[in-house]
């Protein structure tokens, strides 16, 4: 029997259409980005930047460091976030408790500070200072540094290992 025109069109139209499937080369993809982008981005530790010229004491400590302004002393420069404040030779020199460049500085650098902080409550830093800098130079610069609004005072210090820590406390 003949089939009709209608019917061998209609026929055509179905074997045209047929089940759509998932594309799963497109959707393998877009995770494929996806995991990537989260494993970059959903770093917890945050790393102080290293410098070489700078031997950081050892430490038990278990909190880890929030994101503040950050003061590098070594034996020869003092930086705020990069950035050349003063020599440690003319530092030591000076008479009086204020080192007027590094005061000068962390004003401004509390001007570009986002966070609303109150008179009472005052402002965030972290100083990484090589284990063998004197104490004059550095009772300097923590009384600059209160003078700046500058009240809560992190100490970077290298994290010691468990095994060090009970050698140590032993």
């Amino acid at each position: 029997m003949k089939k009709s025109y209608k019917a061998v069109r209609m026929e055509r139209h179905h074997k045209r259409g047929g089940a759509s499937g998932l594309n799963l080369v497109s959707l393998m993809d877009i995770f494929t980005i996806l995991v990537f982008f989260l494993l970059v981005n959903s770093s917890s530790v945050q790393q102080l930047p290293s410098s070489k010229a700078v031997k950081l004491p050892a430490s038990s400590a278990q909190q880890m460091p929030e994101e503040t302004v950050i003061l590098l002393v070594n034996n020869d420069q003092i930086l705020v976030q990069g950035r050349l404040i003063a020599n440690v030779s003319d530092v030591i020199d000076i008479e009086g408790n204020f080192i007027n460049p590094l005061l000068e500085e962390m004003k401004i650098q509390s001007l570009s500070s986002f966070k609303e902080v109150s008179e009472e409550e005052g402002l965030d830093v972290t100083i990484m200072g090589d284990k063998k800098i004197p104490y004059k130079l550095l009772r300097k610069i923590l009384a600059t540094l209160s003078e700046a609004n500058y009240t809560n005072i992190s100490m970077a210090v290298m994290k010691k290992s468990d095994s060090q820590a009970n050698t140590t406390e032993n």
